[in-house]
C-alpha cells in the first residue's frame, strides 16, 4: 500500500496588510530567531484570549468595563489561570461577575488546554507508548509537563467510547467476513510478549468494508471462535454466506455451530505460501503448474493431486 503524502500547508498570498503586521511583529519583538517567533505567537495568543474574555464579559453584563450601570450583577475582579498551549504554557486573568453567572466560551471553566494534548496523548498511547514515556515527550515539545496520572485519565476516556463500539448494532447479514491476525508486542508484567489481535471485518450489502470486531486471541480453540461468532450473532448478525481465514485451529467447527450454512473459504494468500513449501527454491512455481499464469483453481487442483494436507 502507498504511503499517503503528507499534505503540507501552502502559505496565502501576501497581502501589504500582512505584509506591514510581519514588519510591525519583528519591531514590537526584535525577532531574530525561530524561538522569538514562538515566544511572540504565545504573546499574541494570551493578548486575543484576555481581549475575548473581557469582551465576553462585557456583552455578559450588558455594559462596557468602567461604565456604571444599576443592575445587580457587575464585575468582580479576575482570577488567573494557566492555559496551555501548542506555543507553551501562559497565564490569563479570567473575569468575573458578582453572581458567578459567567461561562466564558473562548476559555470554558474547568478547561485549562487549548493544545489538543488530549488527542495527541491518545495517538501517542495507540503507537504503544508508555505513560511515562508520552509524559516526557509532552514536556520535550510543549515545555510544560504532563504527568503519568493525567496521561492515563485522558486514555481512560476511551474506555466508554470502546465499548460501545464493540457493543453496536449489526447488519443482519453479511456476504463476506474476512478474519485474520495483527501481530503486536505488548508489555506484561515487565516482560515483552507477541499477541495476536484478530481483525473480524465484513462486507456489508452495499459492498462497503466493516470493522465487526477486533478480539485477541490466546488460546485459540473452537471453543474460543465460537464465543467470537456467538457475540455477532448476539449483534444482530443472522447469517454469513462466506467466511475466508486460514487454518485457526478450531475455526472450522465453529462455524459449523454458529452459522451452519456458511461457506468457508481459506485464504487465498495463505495456500500460496503454504504451497510453495513443497516447491524447490530453483524452481518456479507456475512452471511446476505447467501454466503461464498462475490462478486459484490450478493451484487447488495442484493440492489435491499430491495430497497437500496443509492447504
Amino acid at each position: 500500500m502507498a504511503n499517503r503524502k503528507k499534505q503540507v500547508y501552502k502559505p496565502k498570498t501576501m497581502t501589504e496588510g500582512k505584509r506591514n503586521l510581519i514588519q510591525g511583529l519583528l519591531q514590537e519583538y526584535d525577532i531574530q530567531s525561530a524561538d522569538d517567533i514562538q515566544e511572540a505567537l504565545k504573546d499574541l495568543l494570551s493578548g486575543t484570549i484576555q481581549d475575548m474574555l473581557e469582551t465576553e464579559m462585557d456583552n455578559h453584563l450588558g455594559y462596557n468595563r468602567y461604565e456604571r450601570s444599576g443592575e445587580p450583577n457587575y464585575r468582580n475582579g479576575t482570577k488567573p489561570k494557566t492555559v496551555r498551549s501548542k506555543y507553551g504554557e501562559f497565564e490569563v486573568d479570567v473575569p468575573q461577575d458578582r453572581q458567578s453567572s459567567f461561562e466564558p466560551q473562548v476559555l470554558p471553566k474547568r478547561q485549562k488546554d487549548i493544545s489538543s494534548i488530549d488527542d495527541k496523548i491518545i495517538s501517542m498511547y495507540a503507537k504503544g507508548m508508555t505513560t511515562r514515556q508520552i509524559s516526557e515527550t509532552i514536556e520535550d515539545i510543549y515545555g510544560f509537563e504532563v504527568s503519568e496520572g493525567m496521561v492515563s485519565d485522558i486514555t481512560d476516556k476511551l474506555l466508554p467510547r470502546i465499548e460501545e463500539w464493540q457493543n453496536r448494532p449489526l447488519s443482519a447479514v453479511y456476504p463476506i467476513v474476512f478474519i485474520d491476525a495483527v501481530h503486536f508486542s505488548v508489555r506484561d508484567d515487565g516482560v515483552i510478549r507477541k499477541l495476536a489481535a484478530y481483525v473480524v471485518l465484513g462486507i456489508n450489502e452495499d459492498g462497503m468494508k466493516e470493522v465487526l470486531s477486533i478480539v485477541v486471541g490466546e488460546n485459540e480453540s473452537s471453543k474460543y471462535w465460537l464465543s467470537v461468532l456467538n457475540s455477532l450473532k448476539n449483534r444482530g448478525v443472522q447469517d454469513i454466506l462466506i467466511l475466508c481465514s486460514d487454518g485457526l485451529t478450531g475455526i472450522k467447527d465453529a462455524i459449523s455451530a454458529a452459522f451452519p450454512k456458511t461457506e468457508q473459504q481459506r485464504c487465498i494468500v495463505h495456500m500460496v505460501r503454504n504451497t510453495l513449501k513443497y516447491v524447490a527454491n530453483k524452481v518456479n512455481l507456475c512452471q511446476y503448474l505447467g501454466h503461464k499464469k498462475l490462478n486459484f483453481f490450478s493451484l487447488h487442483s495442484v493440492c489435491r493431486e499430491n495430497d497437500f494436507l496443509s492447504c
